[in-house]
């Protein structure tokens, strides 16, 4: 079984998540089945980072109440970040849970994480090369000629990808050169990676989540957020990289330190995008059918999982 709890950022996840650990460890029933108990698979693009602590909001270790942790703070910062590497490194660690006869609970808001990890996505390869070849055949004919190209071997994704999406065409067109395969066969078709998965959305209501949004980049420049980043671009042997540095805070926080930008500046600055990105964060999470919604003023989230969990468990024994 998989179990996953997702939603934007500041609504509560991880919270919900260590108290349904804690709640599932003390029912009997929840035990016999999985004797090793509960561990959490993170799904957070960027507490993957080592040393970006205050500005991810990762529950400090003194306060995980014990549950084990995976995928946190297993990249140094100078380090790209993967979703395919993610999708093979967290799979590993929820089979290696399976096989401890635990219980693996994914908890994030990155939705690319979070399907790769769930569905069965696959991440074709890469060939600058060959990409650079089709980027110059668009750069020299256009998008149409692409397009005309994509039709003749593919043409399910030619109907999908317009001729001026030359970005989609090229990859189309790099993807068949590298696989010898449609574009389309790599494409998610809503199956899940493991068939006994259930997925749940915290939704809390937009007003309360700004100010839960707002409250936090006001706390994490008070709570050290400068100190951390300055200690981050210090450091000479993992020096911050290019996309941990885009990372919301720490990108205001730079600003900061270089004079480019006030405290206040900073804050609000960092409140709102993040405010625009638990929209966009939203969207994503709310076109999958899937997933069960949880709303956070109702109360009774917990006991919600724990129901749907045991509803499992019992249709299981019945196959």
């Amino acid at each position: 079984m998989l179990v996953t709890i997702v939603g934007p950022t500041a609504s509560g996840k991880s919270d919900l998540a260590l108290d349904l650990a804690e709640a599932l460890l003390a029912e009997a029933a929840f035990t016999k089945r999985f004797p090793g108990g509960v561990e959490i698979v993170g799904a957070d693009a960027f507490q993957l980072y080592r040393g970006m602590d205050i500005g991810t909001a990762k529950t400090p270790p003194e306060e995980r109440r014990g549950i084990p942790h995976h995928q946190i703070d297993v990249l140094w910062p100078d380090t790209e970040a993967s979703v395919a590497a993610y999708q093979r490194h967290a799979r590993e660690d929820v089979l290696a849970i399976q096989n401890r006869q635990a219980l693996p609970l994914v908890v994030g808001g990155s939705g690319l994480y979070v399907r790769a990890l769930t569905d069965n996505l696959e991440f074709p390869p890469t060939d600058p090369e060959v990409r650079a070849h089709f980027q110059q055949l668009a750069d020299r004919e256009g998008g149409e000629k692409l397009h005309e190209m994509l039709e003749a071997c593919d043409p399910q994704a030619a109907a999908q990808i317009e001729p001026k999406n030359t970005r989609r065409l090229v990859r189309a067109l790099e993807v068949i050169e590298l696989t010898g395969k449609p574009f389309t066969a790599t494409l998610p078709d809503g199956t899940y990676w493991q068939k006994d998965t259930r997925q749940f959305y915290l939704i809390p209501d937009p007003q309360v989540l700004d100010e839960r949004i707002n409250a936090r980049a006001k706390a994490m420049f008070v709570g050290g957020l400068l100190d951390e980043t300055e200690k981050l671009l210090a450091d000479q042997a993992h020096p911050l990289g290019v996309t941990a540095a885009k990372a919301t805070g720490y990108r205001e926080a730079i600003a900061v330190l270089r004079g480019d930008m006030t405290v206040p500046e900073a804050v609000e600055s960092t409140a709102l995008s993040t405010r625009q990105l638990s929209r966009r964060q939203i969207k994503w999470f709310r076109r999958d059918k899937r997933l069960v919604s949880l709303h956070p003023e109702v109360g009774l989230n917990r006991e919600t999982i724990m129901e749907d969990i045991v509803t499992l468990e019992s249709r299981e024994s019945r196959t």
